[in-house]
């Protein structure tokens, strides 16, 4: 069961002094995971833990005494020898006793004044000093819709008639993504080509993306999955989510505004996603699980997307925000300007709900799929997860801190997401961030392609 225990402790604090400091994103309590190695030396990539302003290594931690000299549970030794693979997929398939265990073992090996600390300062290597990769091989990759507000807003753009489709409501709307194209922060990728067709157009033209944006949304990393043809029940589906991440899904407007119908999304979505490298787990976030509210006017869910347990934990509140730092401001050496800012706890849907919809059908998942939330818009205009919505389709361009405005992204544009979770009581909790730089097009068609010669 996910429930508070003694790593959520308020007053831990750790000999690694970095951690203790207030707006740290990697305190004692968090102990987020991801996959790195030390810059420009060619070993290998291995799973380390963040802690303050420092990776613990854990293939290291896995070749002292460390644990064994307090007896660790055979759980936390299993979970442990999985640290030394260049992915986390076989971490995240031992499931919450094995997770539980190791982070339960690494609070106490952290905490100040363990005597841990003699051996396993010696596994600590400085963030500034290494690269990541992404954390785990990423199966299959499904994007949900599960912001209301920004599902309405879209939808007025491309449906003023209707925005909001009738099924909404009922279902945790999702489509299959491509996996092949997501990759790590610090991605750069080149502005999309593909077709496009201008309202007052006979026909579509192509050429580069006109109109690219981004999506603020959150990640979800599945761990233990389901065998084909058994479902994941509603209260059962946070038993197999590993944990969560700050994610970007870019998308090309313009080419999503032509080929969206009749099935959806496809190469206005597939050039081009991003995850921070850290994945904080489920039980890190328990101290800001919080109810999950669906307004007394609107249908409730369907029995399999509804219980108790769902209503009274099964939302997160999750602080999310938005930067954009153009070429021109890194050229003057200026700070990102923020975009917008909004909370995960906005979300129409749960995590359970898009576990247990997913699988619903008798649908399997693995170690390492992911989800994307959707991209999270709250319910006032300045908390738009996305500049289709910020500047209005593009009617009205967003002013930037030195001048500049956007309605759309530009190249050389980095976009930076951050998020965190902080409440009276409780431990600071933080994702890290996310971010990825936009390249000019490539050209894709020389001249003459298409003329049937």
């Amino acid at each position: 069961m996910l429930t508070l225990n003694e790593t959520h402790d308020v007053n831990l604090t750790s000999w690694v002094t970095s951690a203790n400091n207030k707006n740290s994103d990697f305190p004692i309590q968090n102990l987020p995971f991801a996959i790195f190695r030390r810059k420009g030396n060619g070993e290998s990539f291995r799973a380390g833990v963040a802690i303050g302003n420092q990776v613990l290594d854990l293939a290291a931690v896995s070749q002292t005494s460390a644990f064994s000299q307090k007896g660790a549970s055979g759980l936390s030794s299993e979970a442990l020898a999985t640290c030394g693979d260049e992915t986390l997929n076989r971490f995240m398939g031992l499931g919450l006793a094995h997770w539980s265990s190791l982070r339960s073992a690494l609070s106490k090996a952290l905490r100040s004044g363990a005597p841990e600390e003699a051996e396993l300062s010696a596994c600590l290597v400085a963030m500034d000093d290494v690269e990541y990769r992404l954390p785990c091989q990423i199966g299959d990759y499904t994007d949900f819709y599960t912001s209301i507000h920004h599902a309405t807003s879209v939808g007025s753009l491309f449906r003023p008639d209707n925005p909001l489709l009738p099924n909404y409501k009922w279902v945790p709307i999702g489509y299959h993504g491509r996996a092949s194209s997501i990759d790590v922060s610090g991605q750069n990728f080149h502005r999309p080509c593909g077709q496009t067709k201008a309202p007052d157009a006979d026909t579509p033209s192509f050429g580069p993306c006109k109109r690219l944006d981004y999506e603020l949304e959150m990640g979800i990393f599945i761990g233990p999955g389901n065998a084909p043809g058994e479902p994941i029940t509603l209260d059962q589906a946070d038993q197999h989510v590993f944990g969560l991440c700050l994610f970007n899904d870019w998308s090309a407007r313009d080419i999503q505004a032509w080929e969206y119908q009749p099935l959806g999304p496809f190469l206005s979505k597939s050039f081009a996603s991003t995850v921070s490298p850290w994945i904080v787990t489920l039980e890190a976030l328990v101290p800001y699980l919080t109810s999950f509210e669906r307004p007394a006017s609107d249908p409730q869910p369907l029995p399999y997307l509804d219980s108790r347990k769902n209503r009274q934990q099964g939302s997160i509140d999750i602080q999310l925000s938005a930067h954009l730092l153009s070429q021109q401001m890194k050229q003057a050496g200026d700070s990102p300007a923020i975009l917008s800012q909004s909370s995960f706890r906005h979300s129409y849907w749960t995590i359970n709900q898009m576990v247990a919809h997913h699988t619903v059908n008798g649908c399997n998942l693995r170690p390492g799929d992911l989800f994307g939330s959707g991209t999270q818009s709250g319910p006032n205009p300045e908390e738009a997860g996305s500049l289709l919505e910020l500047s209005h389709g593009g009617k009205q361009p967003l002013p930037l801190p030195n001048g500049e405005t956007r309605t759309f992204l530009e190249d050389g544009d980095t976009v930076i997401f951050n998020g965190w979770c902080e409440k009276a009581g409780h431990a600071r909790i933080g994702f890290g961030e996310v971010q990825a730089t936009i390249l000019p097009a490539q050209t894709v068609l020389p001249a003459g392609t298409g003329t049937g010669e």
